[in-house]
């Protein structure tokens, strides 16, 4: 047979008597974190905290296999377009992708990268250098003509 008790709190009046329960202290306020920014002038590592996040949030959504949803987000925050690839959604057989990248070129020898889908589990960001030519990703990448 199972019995169950309920506890009420033992108070008392005598400040010199341990108190057998946690008083109700008001919690402390927490410090409020501050959402990362984008860094015009920074280097591709100063703004990395941004790129994980907008990828983060971008992860979260429906529209976590679309590579123009990351893209706009990324945009949306301040980073050029013109400085940016894309691989695409699909396979050559209309399938989605096990694996979608983007990025942005970053001053003359830097990307920020980004990596989600269902390969890499969680979305993965890094800042790499850059290829020949300003470029970040190898292979053929889609037109971000939108």
């Amino acid at each position: 047979m199972l019995v169950m008790t309920a506890c009420t709190p033992a108070t008392s009046s005598d400040p010199t008597q341990p108190a057998t329960a946690t008083s109700q202290a008001k919690p402390s306020p927490q410090p409020t974190a501050t959402s990362p920014e984008l860094h015009a002038e920074g280097t591709a590592a100063d703004n990395l905290p941004l790129f994980t996040e907008i990828t983060s949030r971008v992860w979260s959504t429906e529209k976590r296999a679309e590579g123009r949803a990351y893209i706009d987000a990324l945009v949306a925050a301040g980073f050029p377009r013109e400085r940016m690839q894309v691989t695409e959604d699909e396979t050559t057989v209309g399938n989605p992708v096990e694996s979608l990248q983007f990025s942005v070129a970053w001053g003359d020898a830097e990307c920020l990268v980004g990596q989600v889908g269902p390969s890499t589990g969680e979305p993965v960001t890094a800042v790499l250098p850059q290829l020949s030519e300003g470029r970040c990703l190898v292979g053929t990448t889609r037109s971000i003509d939108w």
